[in-house]
C-alpha cells in the first residue's frame, strides 16, 4: 500500500460528511456531540445532538455517553478546529469517534434541520453545498 493510500484511508476512518451523520442519524448507532459554547448551541444545533463544550469532555463524557459508544462530533465549520480537539479527547479517553466535516456551517447550507429554542427549521440549501 502507498503512503498517499494509507493516508486517505486513515483519514475516512476518522472522518465523515454531514449527508452520511444525517441519513445515519435516527438509527442510533452513534452520539452526534455539538463540542461548541452555550452561546452557539443556543442559536443554533442538529436535533438529536448532546450538547458537550470540548473543554469539558474530558470531565464530563463518562458521565453523558457509555464507554465504548461510537461518537461523532462537530463544531462550527471548516473555520473551526473545536471538534478536532474533542475528538481528540474523545480519543483519548477510548471512544470511538469521528470528525463531522464541515461542521453544523454545512449542515445548515445542505438545508438540513437546525434546532433552537424557537424549534427545528430548515435553512434554504446552498445550491453550491448540496447534496441534491
Amino acid at each position: 500500500m502507498s503512503e498517499a493510500t494509507a493516508y486517505f484511508r486513515s483519514k475516512l476512518a476518522f472522518e465523515v460528511d454531514v449527508m452520511d451523520v444525517h441519513g445515519r442519524l435516527a438509527s442510533g448507532e452513534f452520539v452526534l456531540v455539538d463540542t461548541r459554547r452555550h452561546a452557539s448551541w443556543a442559536h443554533g444545533h442538529i436535533p438529536g445532538a448532546l450538547h458537550l463544550p470540548t473543554a469539558l469532555v474530558p470531565a464530563q463524557a463518562a458521565v453523558l455517553i457509555s464507554a465504548g459508544t461510537p461518537v461523532v462530533v462537530y463544531s462550527w465549520g471548516p473555520g473551526c478546529n473545536g471538534s478536532t480537539f474533542a475528538a481528540l479527547a474523545f480519543a483519548e479517553l477510548g471512544y470511538p469517534v469521528r470528525e463531522m466535516l464541515g461542521g453544523i456551517e454545512y449542515w445548515a447550507r445542505n438545508g438540513l434541520p437546525v434546532e433552537t429554542s424557537d424549534g427545528v427549521t430548515l435553512p434554504p440549501s446552498d445550491p453550491l453545498v448540496t447534496a441534491d
